[in-house]
């Protein structure tokens, strides 16, 4: 079973999946601590009403100070606005979420509605979401699961944000307990052989 650390900016709705899915036992996880990075954060008052600890830290430091009281296996990064640098003890160990298929539509400046916005504007027939690890660059890490759905012609840009976010809600869970089940390692030394 996974021991997470919860790292957010916003509503809180990646959140309350992962409590969804643990409280079903389907996800073999326990939530250890909740940070955010914007202290009015409503994620921390749905992390509060859980019953999870919950902080408000500005910076990777800050909250590296705040995790070192706790045990955590992997760091996930749920609508997590910051580049983040963990500690070296969980270096290679933060799980990030992103709302297109990696390779496009990422990198710095790409989140959220920008990214489906874009996707609009190229007209793809299909978008998605990707779970990987991160790294010290936006959305280079190793790949852990990816989620295709597809787009209709009249698609809107809230229409695409809609889909995506329904297919995060399965990845995300799913890619927690791939790592469970294999291991961090595993998924870094697949990639760049």
């Amino acid at each position: 079973m996974l021991k997470l650390a919860v790292l957010l900016s916003g509503s809180g709705r990646t959140l309350d999946n992962f409590h969804d899915h643990i409280t079903a036992g389907t996800l073999p996880a326990d939530i250890q601590v909740v940070i955010a990075n914007v202290a009015d954060a409503l994620g921390l008052d749905k992390a509060r009403n859980y019953g999870y600890p919950a902080y408000h830290a500005n910076d990777s430091e800050s909250t590296n100070e705040i995790l070192a009281d706790y045990q955590v296996d992997i760091i996930c990064l749920a609508g997590y606005l910051k580049l983040y640098n963990p500690p070296q003890s969980l270096h290679r160990r933060v799980v990030n979420i992103h709302p297109a298929l990696i390779p496009s539509f990422c990198g710095d400046g790409f989140y959220g509605n920008h990214v489906h916005r874009a996707v609009k504007r190229r007209g793809c027939t299909v978008s998605g979401c990707t779970v990987h690890f991160a790294d010290d660059q936006y959305d280079q890490g190793p790949i852990i699961v990816q989620k295709c759905v597809p787009l209709d012609f009249t698609d809107t840009v809230e229409d695409i944000a809609a889909k995506v976010f329904s297919a995060e809600c399965q990845a995300f869970p799913e890619a927690l307990s791939l790592v469970d089940e294999y291991g961090v390692d595993f998924f870094w030394q697949r990639v760049g052989r």
